[in-house]
């Protein structure tokens, strides 16, 4: 794997597929109350948030605990989140993935 590479892809693809889902669903930015991306390197979680101009207090990142754990990252940190309290009922979570192949995905969830 091409680490700088990678990188580069996430930080471009990952903020585009945002707008994107977004525009989509006739939303903002600002009405999504979480920020959770795909768990692989905290350099990129930091960057697209800071690239969105979100929060970093509303960045839901569980990745200094148990490190890249592959397509489970985001049901894992979100589960985390939800248990921990952070994530209440009636929020709304931006997820963004990205992995194999350089494919990318996100999706909006309202928790309920």
């Amino acid at each position: 794997m091409n680490g700088p590479e990678v990188y580069r892809f996430a930080v471009k693809a990952v903020p585009q597929t945002i707008e994107a889902s977004l525009a989509k669903a006739g939303l903002k930015l600002s009405d999504m109350d979480w920020l959770l991306l795909h768990q692989a390197n905290q350099r990129i979680i930091d960057r697209v948030a800071e690239e969105l101009e979100f929060p970093k207090d509303k960045v839901i990142s569980n990745l200094e605990n148990y490190g890249n754990t592959s397509a489970a990252s985001i049901p894992l940190a979100l589960d985390e989140a939800v248990r921990s309290g952070r994530v209440k009922k009636g929020e709304t979570i931006m997820t963004a993935g990205y992995g194999a192949g350089l494919t990318w995905a996100s999706t909006i969830v309202r928790w309920g």
